[in-house]
C-alpha cells in the first residue's frame, strides 16, 4: 500500500525518475556511508548512469540531480533557484562536500560516466555509486533503480520484490508501511470495501493515512493543503514567467496565453470553448516550469504533472469554487487510483512509455473529478478506466531528452480527455464492459511490448524526427 505521500511528492524539474529519484539515490548513498562510520574516510566517489538514465540524463538533469544528492540536497527542500548555481560550482572547482561537510576532488567528466547504449538487466533507469579511500581502494557501492515518480529501490530490494512477486513499496524518502485499516491491492477490493463500509474512496483513503499518522487527520490535511499550494503556486508562477526554456530556447507560451485569456473575460460567455483554453494553460504552465527545474509535484511523475493540477484548477474555479474539503477529497482520490497503478502496473516512462505516465494522471484526474460531483465508486473507477485506456500505447520518445516535446502539450491534451471521461462516465451508471484493473494490467504489458526506443530513450519517434529536422538546436 502507497501513501497519498507517496505519490505526491515535493521536488524540482524536469523529471521524477531522472531527476527526483537519482537525488534521492545520492542522498540514500550518503545516508549509508554515514552509518557505516566510513563517510569522513572517502577520497573520491564515482558514477555510472544506465540505460535511460544515460542517454537522456543531461536533457533531464540526471547529472545535476546526482551531484546535488551527493551534496546532501534533497528534491523537497532545495531551492530551484540555487541547484543551477551549486551545480556549476562542483563542475568548475572540481570538488565536492559530501553531505555538505567532507569536501574531496570530483571530475565532472571523469567521475560521472554516462553509459550510453548499456542498460542494466533488472531496470531501464539505473545507477551505480563507488567510493574509494585514498588507496583508491572501493569501500562501498550500491546500484539503485529509479522507477519512476521518485521511487528509488536499490538492486538488493528491487530483486527481493521481484522474487516475492510482489512491487517494492520503499519510497525514496524511506517511508515505511504501517497498519492501516483499510488495505486494497485491485480496483475491484477497493470498489467492494467501499460500498461494505459505506465510504467514499476518499473517505477510506483518509482513513488509511491517519493510521499512517497515529490518528491525526489534522497532520493529513496540512500536507494534503501543502501538496496543492505549491501545485497552486507553479500554475501562478508558470502563467507570469516569460522567456524560454533552457537548453532548447523554445519560448514558452503561457504567460501570452494567459494574457489574452484575461484580457477580455467576457468574451468567455461567448466562447463555449474557453474552459478548454483555461484548463489547457493550467497544465502546459505548471510543465513549462518543471522544464525550466521549477518547484513542482510529482503527479504521479513530474513529466505528467501538469494534467491534475489543471483539472483541480478547473474544479475549484468554475466548478465549486475554493472548495478546499473538495480539493483535499480529490488529492486522496487520486492517489488511491494512482497507487494502484504503480502497484499493478508501472508509473515510469522508461519502463512502460508515456501511458505510464500522462495516461496515469489523466486516469487519477478523470476519476477524482468525478468523485468531487458526487459520483458513484462504480463511477470513479470507469473514469479512471476510461482515461487510461485512451491513452493506450503512447509512446515516450521525448526531443533531444528534454521533457519539453511533446510532453508539455500532452498535459494539456491529457487535462482535457480527464474532463471529458469524468463527463461520461458521469452520464453513465457504472457499468461498463473494461474493468480498471484489466486496463492498467493491459497498459503494463502494452509498454513491455513496446520497443525500447520508444521507453524515454530520445532514439526513436518524435526525438528522431526532430533530430534529422535540426526542430531543436540541442539535438
Amino acid at each position: 500500500m502507497l501513501s497519498i505521500f507517496d505519490i505526491f511528492k515535493i521536488g524540482i524539474g524536469p523529471s521524477s525518475s531522472h531527476t527526483v529519484g537519482p537525488m534521492w539515490a545520492g542522498k540514500r548513498f550518503l545516508n549509508e556511508l554515514e552509518e557505516k562510520g566510513i563517510l569522513n574516510s572517502i577520497s573520491s566517489v564515482r558514477v555510472g548512469l544506465y540505460g535511460s538514465l544515460a542517454l537522456t540524463g543531461i536533457g533531464h538533469g540526471t547529472d545535476k540531480a546526482s551531484l546535488l544528492g551527493l551534496a546532501g540536497y534533497q528534491p523537497d527542500t532545495i531551492d530551484p533557484d540555487d541547484a543551477d548555481r551549486i551545480f556549476e560550482e562542483i563542475k568548475s572547482s572540481k570538488k565536492i562536500k559530501l553531505a555538505g561537510v567532507h569536501e574531496i576532488p570530483f571530475d565532472y567528466d571523469t567521475q560521472l560516466i554516462f553509459h550510453n547504449g548499456e542498460s542494466l538487466p533488472e531496470h531501464p533507469n539505473a545507477m551505480r555509486i563507488f567510493a574509494s579511500d585514498e588507496n583508491g581502494i572501493v569501500v562501498y557501492y550500491k546500484t539503485y533503480f529509479s522507477i519512476g515518480g521518485g521511487f528509488i529501490v536499490c538492486a538488493d530490494e528491487y530483486n527481493a520484490s521481484k522474487s516475492n512477486a510482489t512491487t517494492n513499496n520503499d519510497s525514496a524518502e524511506g517511508n515505511t508501511e504501517s497498519e492501516i485499516p483499510f488495505p486494497f491491492s485491485s480496483a475491484a477490493e477497493l470498489v467492494v470495501l467501499c460500498k461494505k463500509h459505506d465510504m467514499t474512496i476518499a473517505e477510506l483513503t483518509i482513513e488509511n493515512e491517519k493510521a499512517r499518522h497515529n490518528g491525526d487527520l489534522n497532520a493529513v490535511n496540512e500536507g494534503i493543503d501543502a501538496i496543492w499550494d505549491v501545485m497552486r503556486a507553479c500554475i501562478d508562477r508558470g502563467t507570469r514567467m516569460k522567456g524560454s526554456l533552457p537548453m532548447s530556447g523554445i519560448k514558452r507560451r503561457s504567460a501570452d496565453l494567459h494574457k489574452t485569456l484575461t484580457a477580455n473575460p467576457e468574451a468567455m460567455l461567448n466562447d463555449h470553448f474557453a474552459i478548454m483554453d483555461w484548463v489547457t494553460l493550467f497544465a502546459m504552465a505548471v510543465n513549462e516550469e518543471n522544464a525550466c527545474g521549477g518547484r513542482v509535484v510529482t503527479a504521479p511523475t513530474n513529466g505528467a504533472a501538469g494534467v491534475i493540477p489543471a483539472i483541480i484548477a478547473y474544479y475549484s474555479r468554475f466548478l465549486s469554487r475554493n472548495n478546499q474539503q473538495g480539493i483535499r477529497d480529490f488529492i486522496a482520490t487520486a492517489a488511491s487510483i494512482g497507487a494502484l497503478i504503480k502497484m499493478n502496473a508501472s508509473i515510469s516512462g522508461a519502463e512502460a512509455g508515456c501511458q505510464a505516465e500522462v495516461g496515469s494522471a489523466c486516469s487519477m484526474a478523470a476519476g477524482a473529478l468525478v468523485a468531487v460531483q458526487g459520483g458513484t465508486v462504480e463511477q470513479v473507477e470507469n473514469a479512471a478506466e476510461i482515461g487510461m485506456e485512451h491513452h493506450l500505447g503512447m509512446t515516450c520518445d521525448p526531443i533531444a531528452g528534454l521533457v519539453q516535446i511533446p510532453c508539455i502539450e500532452r498535459n494539456g491534451m491529457a487535462a482535457i480527455k480527464a474532463i471529458t471521461a469524468a463527463r461520461l462516465a458521469m452520464r453513465g451508471n457504472g457499468e461498463h464492459a473494461v474493468s480498471f484493473d484489466s486496463c492498467i494490467e493491459t497498459m503494463y504489458q502494452t509498454g513491455l511490448d513496446l520497443q525500447a526506443k520508444y521507453r524515454e530513450t530520445s532514439q526513436g519517434g518524435l526525438a528522431v524526427f526532430a533530430a534529422q529536422q535540426n526542430l531543436i538546436a540541442a539535438c
